[in-house]
């Protein structure tokens, strides 16, 4: 959402009509759910996606139709037993798509986009609210905003009421990963988890491993004493913690360190047997608590028979792209 922003800001400022493709409601078997979303031009899509295929196709046609029209609107793909061929679709699908309409120079969208990128740098919670009611008028929304009292959830969501017609999204997160140890596994893992939107902090107590040019687009890179961690950082119950240091001991001090903080994920690397050492060290000389102990993941990661750097970062990915997704239904 963050690189639409800005592209949407750079074509406004550069005199183009837009069109803001948002899936806002799907039913049954889609392609992409709530919250899918492309940005199309005079040329075609810009950026995003609602899922490939036929909807995503007719979806470029009618954006099409949207920028002659100059009119935001509705449209709802509900697959009866012709759409199935026509839309090659699984029967019993639907997907409801809004087309915003975004005249070129609109300087309320414009400074939108800019206050949503003040918002991704400083990782503060941020929801997107859709007025469909009001032609797809954009807003930001925070946590505390009494307007929208009770709609700011992880999970994307159509409000349709007597006075208010909504489609309201969390597009930034305050939470973070944070990677203890550099290594070759960290080094694969942090490219793939900042392309699928997670915002990551690597560490190490290693100069030559905690380095930007192995992390290019890592969000920070530091380096710590594993001995000493919540003087470099602030670790909530929105974070995730992911711990791959050199050896058994940094791991551990870095457990006893993080679970107190209640993160919504703990994965450490590392075989069975070792995690059961680590916990038993971890209560009898760290006094962590069995349901502390019990937040921890180990060994981290999918099974999918990894074995090299890049395959585990994948299980890894997909292990915390999962747990990203049973939050968001909370």
């Amino acid at each position: 959402m963050r690189e639409l922003m800005k592209i949407m800001k750079t074509k406004l400022e550069g005199g183009e009509n837009l069109v803001l493709v948002t899936v806002i409601a799907s039913h049954g078997a889609t392609p992409r759910g709530a919250g899918a979303r492309m940005l199309v031009g005079k040329n075609g899509r810009l950026y995003g996606t609602i899922g490939g295929g036929a909807v995503e196709y007719r979806s470029e046609k009618i954006a099409a139709q949207v920028l002659e029209e100059r009119a935001s609107k509705e449209h709802d793909f509900s697959l009866t037993r012709d759409d199935v061929e026509q839309l090659g679709m699984i029967c019993g699908g639907a997907v409801d798509v809004y087309f915003h309409f975004i005249p070129a120079g609109d300087k309320e969208v414009i400074a939108l986009a800019e206050q949503a990128e003040e918002a991704f740098c400083d990782a503060q919670d941020l929801w997107l609210v859709s007025d469909i009611g009001n032609a797809g008028r954009l807003s930001l929304a925070r946590k505390g905003d009494a307007e929208y009292s009770g709609y700011l959830t992880r999970q994307p969501q159509r409000i349709k009421e007597e006075n208010r017609n909504i489609y309201i999204e969390q597009i930034c997160t305050s939470g973070r990963v944070y990677i203890f140890g550099c290594g070759h596994v960290a080094q694969e893992l942090e490219p793939v988890l900042t392309h699928v939107g997670f915002r990551c902090t690597v560490m190490d107590d290693r100069p030559e491993f905690a380095r930007r040019e192995l992390f290019p687009t890592a969000d920070e890179v530091k380096i710590i004493d594993f001995t000493k961690i919540l003087d470099y950082i602030t670790v909530t119950e929105d974070d995730y913690v992911v711990v791959m240091t050199r050896g058994h001991a940094f791991d551990t001090v870095v457990q006893a360190q993080m679970l107190p903080c209640h993160p919504c994920y703990v994965g450490v690397i590392g075989s069975r047997n070792k995690a059961a050492g680590v916990r038993q060290m971890l209560k009898t000389e760290y006094g962590i608590c069995d349901a502390d102990l019990d937040q921890v993941i180990t060994p981290i990661g999918t099974e999918i028979m990894a074995e090299t750097p890049a395959e585990i970062a994948i299980s890894i990915a997909g292990e915390m792209i999962l747990q990203r997704a049973k939050l968001n239904l909370q």
